[in-house]
């Protein structure tokens, strides 16, 4: 069983050869913002780069609407994909957009004293956002810099209507982490990355920076857009009219998973979370456990955080049948006392003298 557990370094583009861009099927097509196969300029910082432009599929995708779009994503940041909504919207698009509450206030109108209070990796997103809005680098917000460059605010300015997970009545379930979106009711945009320069493309503060590895899927299937709807409908209730009959967290009902045919591909679908007082098999993590199990030859993972130890059992159950397992995890959380990485390479360390159940 290999684990990489380090970051990833950057290189130089022109310096490597290229290869090929892979066929995309027909139904499916995938984009990834770090492969080696294309180029692209980046809008904000304006480095050319490797990768797919991820925030240009987005926007295009945003301005072929005719109809309508829905946006479910834990963050939106990206002016140029607030631009494209606002526009849509006042074109006579229908636009709606769900958020988590975390990420629902535009970093523009935080207080000196509420940023000072910011812990620091919410301090490090309020720096990058004020370097991603203030265009003259004067290190001072104008009201056109700001009505120009906060997404949110481009939103709220354009009337686009917006909820977040405290649509529902509560104080935010913390777990409105959707990245998709759904144009004219017939094609679906699912991604792996919030709208936020750090999601995409990298960070100001950072120049050599290339953003979180992520991916983007272009899917056109009914089927798919129909379950997507569902889940895109059930948070948003009402919309912001007031009513708590939103959805979110662990007020959903369970739903099980969905499998859908396009072409020679079977794709299932299953909308977390659940409550713990349901079986685990029934969980999202239940199927990724039942489909690792189906394994014959490789099991190839690209995780940000690793924490399920019962996914660990089924992965060292796995391998010790003879399939080769590969597994990628980011850095920052490979190494905490809870990944399931060490775990796999027989390491465990202890948070406040106690170790995991179950670990190796």
């Amino acid at each position: 069983m290999a684990l990489n557990l380090l970051g990833c370094q950057q290189l130089d583009a022109q310096k490597l050869e290229r290869p090929d861009p892979l066929p995309q099927d027909t139904f499916v097509e995938a984009y990834f913002n770090h492969t080696q196969s294309t180029d692209y300029q980046e809008p904000y910082r304006g480095l050319k780069r490797s990768g797919d432009d991820l925030e240009k599929l987005i926007v295009d995708a945003i301005a072929s609407a005719q109809s309508t779009v829905d946006v479910a994503v834990q963050e939106l940041r990206l002016p140029k994909i607030a631009q494209a909504l606002a526009e849509r919207h006042q074109a006579g698009v229908k636009v709606r957009v769900i958020l988590e509450n975390n990420y629902s206030r535009p970093w523009s109108e935080l207080t000196k004293a509420e940023i000072t209070k910011l812990p620091s990796r919410e301090r490090g997103k309020y720096d990058e956002a004020v370097k991603l809005i203030d265009r003259n680098n004067d290190t001072q917000l104008s009201p056109t810099e700001i009505n120009q460059g906060d997404a949110l605010v481009i939103l709220r300015n354009a009337g686009v209507p917006i909820i977040d997970d405290t649509a529902d009545g509560s104080k935010g379930s913390g777990l409105m982490h959707h990245k998709f979106l759904v144009i004219d009711g017939r094609r679906l945009l699912v991604t792996s990355a919030n709208f936020t320069t750090s999601g995409i493309h990298g960070d100001f503060a950072a120049p050599n920076s290339r953003g979180n590895a992520n991916n983007l899927l272009k899917i056109e299937s009914s089927e798919l857009v129909t379950a997507f709807t569902q889940e895109f409908n059930l948070m948003w209730g009402d919309g912001p009219s007031g009513k708590p009959d939103s959805r979110f967290g662990l007020k959903k009902s369970l739903r099980p998973p969905q499998q859908v045919k396009l072409g020679n591909t079977t794709i299932s679908v299953q909308f977390s979370p659940i409550s713990p007082t349901q079986p685990w098999s029934q969980s999202s993590n239940g199927l990724i456990s039942k489909t690792l199990t189906t394994a014959n030859q490789s099991i190839d993972l690209a995780l940000f955080v690793f924490s399920e130890q019962r996914l660990a059992d089924t992965l060292a159950i796995t391998h010790q049948r003879g399939v080769q397992i590969r597994t990628l995890i980011d850095p920052s959380f490979a190494y905490r006392y809870y990944s399931e990485g060490l775990d796999l390479m027989g390491v465990a360390l202890s948070n406040k003298c106690q170790y995991e159940a179950d670990n190796r």
